[in-house]
């Protein structure tokens, strides 16, 4: 997949959802209409990535770690990650590096993608078909626990007895 196909993407977070209790990874468009693109992802790669982004080193290199000291020490780059496509409600994705001048396409799931990318500091990116297809324009995430407490502050600090009266 060529760069011009693809859309640039941060990673947003990753969290728990509720009440269904599932790891999601979310991903949003840096420029544009910075269109929201949420995974479920599994509970071993929810962890490898909130211990990347939380900057957790471990003793010893767990299997994202490990996989990008194999590329590196067979003298692979690690290029980018893109997340191309979604069928039958499962997305896919692939690693794209570059080892003695010829680009290499590996075939991954979304969330693998995203933990070696936290972890080896390169592009997450998106199909512009996928965003176009499946991403949210509009929908802000709660991930800071700062601002989900203001916010609770502010309805605790404007609530009346009177609002729960029956009408």
């Amino acid at each position: 997949m060529s760069t011009g196909d693809c859309v640039d993407l941060e990673l947003v977070g990753v969290r728990i959802e509720t009440p269904a209790n599932v790891p999601l990874m979310q991903l949003r468009e840096n420029d544009g209409e910075r269109r929201l693109l949420s995974i479920y992802i599994g509970a071993a790669e929810y962890m490898a990535i909130e211990h990347a982004v939380e900057g957790r080193t471990p003793p010893r290199p767990l299997t994202h770690d490990l996989l990008i000291n194999v590329f590196e020490d067979l003298g692979a780059h690690l290029r980018r990650v893109v997340i191309t496509e979604m069928r039958d409600h499962t997305y896919f994705a692939e690693i794209q590096l570059l080892h003695q001048g010829q680009t290499h396409v590996i075939s991954c799931r979304p969330s693998d993608a995203v933990a070696i990318a936290v972890r080896a500091d390169i592009p997450i990116t998106a199909s512009r078909e996928l965003l176009d297809e499946v991403g949210v324009v509009g929908v802000e995430t709660a991930n800071d626990p700062e601002e989900i407490i203001d916010e609770f502050r502010d309805f605790i600090d404007t609530i009346n007895p009177e609002d729960f009266q029956e009408k």
